[in-house]
């Protein structure tokens, strides 16, 4: 089992850096993905379709901000746990924030706050996830 951070854009990886610090200080298996669902949704689709056929067992944390359609998309395409981490781009994250959290039925997303300490939530919540299921 292994936890997957997929950013919206390069510039969201800053923002996951004290997160990642926590994934590593727990040596934790994760491994992350650069895939917008703008610009390059067909390589996501066929992305998250690799992950779903190889039978691996993941934790998504799906990074974006601005319309923040990632987490969501993740969602619809598979059925592992989803962590939608809202990056503050514009209108403090609040825009990012509601746009994760107001997921049609059947489309589970769990979201972290918007403030400096998100990312490392999101990935406590993963590493939590993990024991759990192991």
């Amino acid at each position: 089992m292994k936890i997957v951070i997929i950013y919206g854009s390069e510039n969201d990886r800053a923002y996951l850096a004290g997160g990642k610090a926590y994934l590593e200080e727990n040596e934790l298996d994760y491994e992350e993905k650069v895939l917008s669902v703008h610009r390059n949704f067909e390589e996501l689709g066929a992305y998250l379709d690799a992950v779903r056929e190889s039978g691996d067992k993941c934790v998504f944390i799906a990074v974006a901000g601005l319309s923040a359609a990632l987490p969501g998309i993740v969602a619809v395409r598979t059925d592992m746990p989803v962590l939608g981490v809202p990056v503050p781009a514009s209108l403090n994250g609040i825009d990012a924030l509601l746009s994760i959290i107001q997921m049609p039925g059947g489309v589970p997303v769990a979201s972290v706050g918007i403030h400096k300490n998100a990312p490392l939530n999101a990935c406590i919540l993963a590493h939590r996830i993990l024991k759990f299921a192991a």
